[in-house]
């Protein structure tokens, strides 16, 4: 999508082609740092100390880290320890579970010597599969959003999103954003509502980042402004991105969605969330079941502002990462296939 007015995605291989190039997201909006991904340390640093976030995104950054650990050691011993060190850098998304999957069965049968090459050229398609499911995310929202603008065809469409699941966390589009992007750029007349998201304040720093870039109409409120919104009749839809979808259908998100789906069921407001197949976890029956990254209570006690961190309480701070929505919360499910009541 658009950084400055340029096209741009939000990771790439190096010049060289031996590395991954990243934004550093802990800068954003205030500063736009590029950083190079050149071993698989670097891939877990920046992974678990968030230089970049989003479960897709995750995925593609762990998929380089992987190759370019077969680049300095091509061994079954090393993609071993690898793919484990790098799947342990953040435990909710599937995403990253996935794309490591990948790259391990697809250099497993070869020889030693082929394996870097081929690690890399998964992970670029990995990449590049990402861009055509988030466009179709875009197009199948596309039409979701006109129709729930003819129900109001005299205003312009409100959308609230909670966190960040844009360009930024993807390689490119994004999830809940994509539509947005698609509607803005057909000329439908759109409104957001964009949750600031603590303790990190994706929605804050990245949401509106991204939307101000692109020149789409948003608004960031606290996150506790939602409910107040809907009964007010100033939401027209909620949609969000999901770090991990179960068989069952319950959503695992950034921590505080579940309580803005329980508040649109309460006031009818239909509750979306968009996803890719990769984000799609059949092997665990249930949210239940899900493992909750808890991240340091630092996070809730200090903000990071354009002015550096700012320490807003002296107690002691509980951080759970995510919470998850149930299945019976969801109106559809918004995917590269189309806009789903169910995905079993």
């Amino acid at each position: 999508m658009k950084l400055n007015g340029t096209h741009t995605r939000s990771i790439m291989r190096t010049a060289d082609g031996r590395g991954a190039r990243i934004l550093d997201q802990r800068k954003l909006p205030w500063e736009v740092r590029w950083v190079e991904l050149r071993t698989p340390d670097d891939a877990f640093r920046a992974i678990r100390e968030m230089w970049t976030r989003g479960a897709p995104l995750i995925g593609h950054v762990g998929a380089y880290g992987l190759a370019l650990g077969l680049a300095a050691d091509p061994s079954d011993a090393n993609l071993d320890a690898t793919h484990a060190m790098l799947n342990a850098a953040r435990p909710t998304a599937v995403n990253l579970r996935w794309a490591l999957d990948e790259i391990a069965s697809a250099v497993r049968s070869l020889p030693p010597t082929a394996r870097a090459e081929a690690a890399f050229a998964r992970a670029d398609a990995i990449v590049e599969e990402d861009v055509g499911l988030s466009r179709a995310i875009g197009e199948h929202g596309l039409g979701l959003f006109r129709n729930l603008h003819a129900q109001h065809p005299d205003r312009p469409l409100n959308i609230l999103t909670h966190c960040n699941a844009g360009w930024l966390a993807t390689a490119d589009y994004g999830t809940a954003t994509a539509p947005m992007y698609m509607a803005h750029d057909a000329g439908l007349p759109l409104h957001i509502w964009v949750d600031e998201t603590r303790p990190r304040n994706q929605g804050a720093l990245l949401t509106a980042f991204e939307l101000g870039q692109h020149g789409i109409a948003h608004t960031v409120i606290a996150d506790n402004a939602g409910g107040h919104l809907m009964q007010r009749g100033q939401v027209d839809a909620v949609i969000v991105g999901t770090d991990r979808v179960t068989a069952n259908g319950d959503v695992c998100n950034k921590i505080g969605t579940y309580l803005k789906a329980l508040a649109a069921h309460d006031n009818g407001v239909p509750f979306y969330v968009a996803l890719p197949y990769t984000t799609f976890d059949a092997d665990t029956p249930s949210g239940d079941l899900i493992p909750i990254e808890q991240r340091h209570g630092d996070e809730v006690a200090w903000v990071e502002g354009e002015g550096g961190r700012i320490r807003v309480t002296p107690s002691p701070a509980a951080n759970p990462a995510f919470d998850v929505t149930p299945a019976r919360l969801v109106t559809g499910y918004v995917t590269e296939r189309g806009v789903l009541t169910s995905l079993t």
